[in-house]
């Protein structure tokens, strides 16, 4: 039995918070103490600093493309980054919407 469903296309974008550069927007799927599932569009030339989490963090590139460590990685990527691991810096010269996924 499914416990929720959300249609994304419903929800509204919204500025994401403050650590995200401007222009960074964001639709939240999941906030609990489980963790957090959201959709993050990145705007063109999106830069981010390298940084860490204290749960592990997923991405999957739903649309676009961004750098990190000199590789770019496009629509299509996964990636499963561990807590407490250094990622980034991020850049994105096309911008991208990333479904991002920590728990």
């Amino acid at each position: 039995m499914l416990d929720e469903i959300i249609n994304c296309n419903s929800l509204e974008w919204q500025d994401a918070e403050s650590g995200f550069p401007e222009g960074t927007k964001v639709k939240v799927l999941r906030d609990d103490e489980g963790g957090r599932t959201v959709i993050l569009r990145l705007p063109k030339g999106f830069k981010m600093e390298g940084h860490t989490h204290i749960k592990n963090e997923q991405h999957f590139i739903l649309k676009g493309q961004y750098e990190m460590n000199g590789e770019v990685f496009s629509q299509g990527t996964y990636q499963l980054i561990h807590k407490d691991m250094t990622h980034g810096p991020y850049t994105s010269k096309t911008g991208a919407e990333v479904l991002v996924i920590w728990q």
